[in-house]
């Protein structure tokens, strides 16, 4: 443990972040994997509320700096690839 007080609240704030961000990318892969479920059962109406969903996600997830904005644009890109699939 630290012995400087600056040092221990860096510990603390960094426990904090820590934690928010493992729920966010916990969240985000919840949802992601609901689209993938939509998708696997030919579920066109579910899977498209559900990409809705991941985009937003994705979106905050970015916003947050959880994730990079390109990798949330690079995963929205091939989400959509997969639901234009089932569309087809």
């Amino acid at each position: 443990m630290a012995n400087i007080k600056s040092a221990q609240k860096r510990i603390k704030v960094t426990l904090v972040k820590t934690l928010r961000n493992k729920m966010i990318k916990s969240s985000l892969k919840t949802t992601i994997k609901k689209f993938e479920a939509a998708l696997a059962g030919k579920n066109a109406e579910e899977a498209k509320v559900a990409y809705v969903n991941v985009v937003k996600q994705l979106d905050m997830a970015a916003s947050k700096g959880v994730i990079h904005k390109n990798m949330a644009s690079r995963k929205k890109s091939r989400l959509a690839v997969k639901l234009n699939a089932l569309n087809a």
